[in-house]
């Protein structure tokens, strides 16, 4: 699932808004929500939903990334389940999904550069190919050459 316009559902408090001004030609402006680009927004916006979801996540289930939210589950049952339990406590909170971005019900699927299924978390090959094609440093430019593509 996709978190609809992520940072923007977190709401300013007045001070915040005071910080995050904007003036254009056409006036001065202030944020009511949280707007994208601001260095910290990231990091307050995963708080909030880890504060949203703390059972979920802990039960090891529930994979949220920013605006991406996997539910896992062995079972059709089960699925419906979480999916009910985790759309109620984002309703409860007003949150918003975005329903285009959403895929339900699959064995595996492809988020954040890994491939994710019922029975594991790995890496998506296609991710990685760049790093995988990098031929082992044989002297010391090489070396240097290597650590500063890695940093």
């Amino acid at each position: 699932m996709d978190a609809l316009k992520g940072f923007h559902q977190n709401v300013l408090i007045p001070k915040a808004k005071k910080l995050l001004i904007i003036i254009t030609h056409c006036g001065i402006y202030e944020y009511l929500r949280m707007p994208f680009g601001i260095k910290n927004a990231p990091s307050h916006y995963q708080r909030m939903i880890n504060t949203i979801f703390p059972t979920e996540l802990s039960e090891g289930w529930l994979i949220i990334y920013i605006d991406d939210i996997i539910i896992c589950s062995d079972s059709c049952s089960l699925h419906h389940e979480r999916l009910s339990r985790v759309l109620d406590k984002a309703t409860g909170v007003n949150m918003h999904i975005s329903l285009k971005k959403c895929n339900f019900g699959f064995e595996e699927l492809k988020a954040l550069g890994h491939i994710v299924s019922g029975l594991s978390l790995g890496i998506d090959k296609n991710e990685v190919t760049a790093v995988l094609l990098k031929p082992i440093p044989q002297n010391k430019k090489d070396m240097m050459s290597s650590l500063g593509f890695a940093s």
